[in-house]
């Protein structure tokens, strides 16, 4: 009776203390989907109430808002209203928008997974945190689904659980310190089926945090060097730049929104101009390129200050082929980082071990950058506007090839140098005889080869020692007297 009554106290105990902490992610994870959709809704608002030609009253703002929102996850959208009645894609998502959603889920989850304040799971800190984001995103995307910007359906349920898993599990593990340990146990079993040599696994377990950082240093610098692109390009086209932002709308309000849109596009501003420098460049719509090589003439575009600052079409000049000073850069920092992970350290990484790492951190380099290029760009419109941005495909492998071309011998490089700079001083003379040693073996066999004697260089011998000569130490006795 004892027995059972304790098992069914701690039974009761555990539905009392699993029920509010689940019900406590959830109400966490709406939370961070009510912030952003209240943030989206007060600029919209805001903007609308400025707006001296309102076309809507508040409730297509509020649609409008929802839209952008779900915009910000990636989402597609639809614009049903157009000039010739079809409906048009929306695809680009500005890339600052998306900050606000992954933040706040991010910091959603980390509170819930906290282990100095809640005692609860991982799993349930994340099941729960994500379940109520997506409650609220699925009413927002019924919601906005009756404006005039729809958003598709396909696109919605693939890219906003995408996110909010992603960023929330980034949460969780930041919460528990993120600790370089084991995996999770999906991910470890998945890992573990995978038919890979152990020399890889092995590779990869002790070389991989080294690798990601050199991976991406080299991927920052390609966006770091691609936002200077831009900033370049935007100063010498400075008067075009200025007259598109005046001729897009003569209201205050209006010029207001523009700038605010422009300043959210300009981390994909940054990876147009990184997709420049490695040389594929970016389509203006289908069938036009503008790269370092060349530029094709771009149809007619809408009036945008950052459109205005695309290069002028013909061929290239020594001045756009002075951009490939920029992947030089990434491929430069990407073997620095890497040829210092590998001098450093207990014991130094051999020279096919170096180059390895330089490689597997270039292919890396190449995936971040293509997923970058993925996210930056998108359809615009339909047939001319159906291409927008870079190729994500011909991105990456762009910067695999010139981030490995450079990577791999300038980590080879700063290893040697870095070992060299730290080996002992005494190591030389050693060395030195060594290879003495090596010389004259090999010059030995090749007179034996040529049917000869083997010729040894004759050592002089050593000169004989001088014979002892015994030395009285003892004072000399002074001569006696013999009369005394």
């Amino acid at each position: 009776m004892t027995h059972m009554t304790d098992d069914a106290g701690s039974l009761t105990l555990y539905r009392k203390q699993a029920a509010p902490g689940l019900g406590t992610c959830l109400l966490g994870g709406a939370i961070a989907a009510g912030l952003g959709l209240g943030a989206f809704a007060v600029l919209v608002m805001g903007l609308w109430i400025s707006s001296p030609y309102p076309d809507s009253g508040p409730g297509g703002a509020l649609h409008v808002a929802a839209a952008l929102w779900l915009l910000a996850h990636g989402t597609e959208l639809i614009r049903t209203e157009t000039l010739s009645g079809a409906p048009a894609p929306v695809g680009v998502t500005p890339l600052l928008l998306l900050a606000l959603p992954a933040w706040l889920v991010h910091r959603a989850a980390r509170d819930a997974a906290d282990p100095d304040e809640r005692a609860m799971g991982v799993r349930t800190a994340l099941a729960g945190v994500v379940g109520g984001y997506l409650l609220v995103a699925t009413a927002a995307t019924v919601y906005a689904a009756g404006g005039e910007l729809s958003p598709s359906w396909l696109s919605a349920t693939a890219r906003v659980p995408l996110l909010a898993v992603a960023a929330a599990g980034f949460g969780v593990w930041t919460a528990h310190g993120r600790p370089p340990g084991p995996l999770p146990g999906v991910v470890r079993r998945a890992a573990d089926g995978l038919r890979v040599p152990d020399a890889v696994r092995r590779f990869v377990r002790e070389r991989g945090a080294a690798v990601g950082r050199a991976a991406a240093a080299g991927a920052a610098v390609l966006v770091g060097g691609g936002a200077l692109l831009v900033g370049v390009s935007v100063v010498l086209h400075g008067g075009l730049v200025r007259d598109a932002f005046l001729d897009v709308t003569t209201v205050w309000s209006g010029r207001f929104a523009v700038l605010l849109l422009a300043l959210a596009l300009v981390p994909n501003a940054a990876v147009w101009g990184a997709a420049y420098g490695l040389g594929p460049g970016f389509a203006l719509g289908a069938g036009t390129v503008v790269g370092p090589l060349g530029a094709d003439a771009a149809p007619l575009l809408p009036a945008f200050p950052l459109l205005a600052a695309v290069p002028e079409a013909g061929d290239g000049s020594p001045l756009t082929w002075a951009v490939g000073v920029v992947p030089v850069a990434a491929g430069g920092v990407l073997g620095s980082f890497l040829g210092r992970s590998a001098a450093d350290g207990e014991a130094a990484w051999s020279l096919g071990r170096t180059a390895l790492g330089a490689g597997v951190a270039a292919v890396w380099c190449g995936v971040a950058c293509a997923g970058l290029a993925g996210m930056a760009g998108g359809p615009m419109g339909v047939r001319t506007l159906s291409e927008f941005g870079p190729v994500w495909w011909f991105t990456g492998l762009a910067a695999v090839a010139w981030t490995g071309v450079v990577g791999v011998p300038v980590a080879l490089g700063v290893r040697w140098w870095r070992v060299r700079a730290t080996a002992p001083k005494g190591e030389g003379a050693p060395k030195r005889e060594g290879r003495l040693r090596r010389w004259v073996w090999w010059r030995r066999k090749r007179d034996v080869a040529d049917g000869g004697e083997a010729v040894v260089p004759a050592v002089p011998p050593l000169p004989a020692a001088p014979p002892a000569v015994p030395r009285d130490y003892l004072p000399e006795a002074e001569p006696r007297d013999p009369l005394s």
